[in-house]
């Protein structure tokens, strides 16, 4: 299935997983989403769900009011089989990100590993993934955010337990 182009401007709409938009907002950088060049971000309601923290769900809330994030809409019969499915492997919010992306032709954002994001390659191609170091990655080249910024995010991310491969910004670094 090809990606879609999302009804918002024509642009790629990416459905976003609790693992990057908690991410986001531990940053506090959910404004990124909204200005990434041609993608549209929207939160399914089983992934604001699994957002716990109070002052996230206010900034998501803000976030989705301002539409810098979208909401998904209802799902179809289809899709609904597949979050079905999903679920006895993966976690609500990535079972229904994951039937999103599938049976809509979207893209997705998660930063999960192991099982999820085999079968999320299986079913959608590693070339519809991103990941919040993609996303940050794409934000310094495209300058909004600068390198030393990169450099405070990492280390946040770091504290709040989010782990990044050795490299990862290498070439950002360095340049």
């Amino acid at each position: 299935m090809s990606i879609r182009r999302s009804p918002v401007l024509g642009l790629t709409t990416v459905a976003l997983d609790a693992s990057v938009l908690i991410n986001i907002l531990i940053l506090n950088r959910v404004a990124i989403l909204a200005r990434l060049p041609g993608y549209h971000f929207v939160v399914l309601d089983a992934v604001e769900q699994e957002i716990q923290r109070q002052e996230q769900q206010v900034v998501l809330a803000d976030a989705v009011n301002e539409n810098l994030i979208g909401r998904a809409g209802t799902a179809t019969p289809e899709e609904l089989a597949a979050f079905n499915e999903h679920r006895k492997m993966m976690g609500l919010g990535e079972a229904a990100s994951l039937a999103a992306a599938e049976h809509r032709g979207w893209m997705l954002a998660s930063d999960e590993r192991g099982v999820f994001r085999r079968i999320a390659c299986e079913r959608i191609g590693e070339s519809r993934i991103l990941t919040t170091p993609s996303i940050l990655s794409w934000a310094v080249k495209t300058g909004m955010i600068r390198v030393g910024e990169l450099r405070d995010a990492t280390a946040k991310l770091e504290r709040n337990r989010f782990r990044m491969r050795p490299g990862t910004f290498d070439d950002l670094f360095s340049a």
